[in-house]
């Protein structure tokens, strides 16, 4: 049985979307890789905090999981099969199938199915049979979620799912699409298809937009007016690579830098950059330096304004 999402986040189940979304960014960049190479404890506690945020950061998986807790079908394979580990019932584990027909049909089907879809015990085998007239060929594929994190789709590589109580590796072709699906054959899985809807995890600072990547690289009010060099990060294999860019004199927020063929599977990376101003109050000297500046350097930032 997985940990308790709650419990790998640090959070109680009042936790608000913000709160959740913040927990799993901070232990993100805590256990990712790049601060842990070879680190296999914290490649575990990466992952777990992958399936947590699966659960807690959809609100119908959420609202599943405080109900029902991991009982019955639950939210497909988060960081790796269904909850308990493979199929219900596989592995030991205690299969109700009326239970678990109930939770089926509450919330469509779970598997891609609908109301008046299959009966769950002809499905998974075992416990209690019913007599129902619905029925789905053992040959029709199942569908499911997979999570796979972000360098893995971007570069390609193989997330290991637990289905059965066997173990597969599931090879991703790089540059995969959040929405596209991967096929588990028969064969690997011991007798049924299995088709992996792909969801793919944020990353803790790059997003993505097809194969492009977006950066944002915050400036210092004097880097942005005179121009500098900067050091930013590019994703290079599995590995993050540092960069050093030119930033052009008389740069504003929301200015882009493009780094060709930087991005996913031959597409770019384009830094975005947002200007910072100095927090509190500023000293006499330095407002007569700015009022100076102004004066010399006079703007119309708004001349061209939509509602000038």
């Amino acid at each position: 049985m997985p940990r308790d999402p709650y419990e790998v986040l640090g959070l109680t189940k009042s936790a608000t979307a913000e709160e959740i979304n913040k927990a799993y960014r901070k232990l993100s960049k805590k256990y990712h890789s790049d601060r842990n190479p070879g680190d296999k404890q914290a490649d575990a506690h990466y992952k777990e905090v992958q399936a947590a945020n699966e659960i807690l950061s959809d609100p119908a998986k959420k609202a599943q999981f405080d109900r029902f807790g991991f009982v019955g079908p639950q939210t497909g394979f988060p960081g790796g099969g269904f909850a308990g580990g493979g199929f219900p019932g596989a592995g030991g584990a205690q299969f109700d199938p009326e239970a678990a027909q109930q939770l089926f049909d509450l919330f469509g089907g779970g598997m891609g199915g609908a109301p008046g879809g299959p009966d769950l015990s002809d499905v998974f085998g075992g416990g209690r049979r019913k007599t129902r007239t619905r029925s789905r060929p053992r040959s029709e594929p199942i569908e499911s979620e997979v999570t796979i994190p972000f360098d893995v789709a971007a570069n390609g590589g193989s997330v290991a799912l637990e289905i059965g109580g066997r173990r597969i590796d599931v090879k991703v072709p790089a540059g995969i699409e959040e929405g596209k699906k991967l096929r588990v054959s028969p064969d690997a899985t011991g007798g049924t298809e299995v088709l992996l809807k792909v969801k793919i995890a944020p990353h803790p600072f790059f997003r993505r937009e097809g194969n492009d990547l977006y950066l944002d690289v915050p400036l210092t009010l004097a880097e942005a007016v005179l121009g500098a060099k900067v050091d930013v990060p590019t994703l290079d294999g599995a590995k993050l690579a540092l960069l050093t860019v030119t930033v052009p004199a008389g740069t504003s927020t929301g200015k882009k830098l493009r780094l060709r063929s930087k991005g996913v599977a031959g597409g770019d990376q384009y830094l975005v950059f947002k200007v910072e101003v100095p927090v509190g109050k500023v000293d006499d000297r330095s407002r007569e330096l700015i009022e100076e500046f102004a004066k010399l350097n006079p703007q119309t930032p708004r001349a061209n304004a939509p509602w000038v």
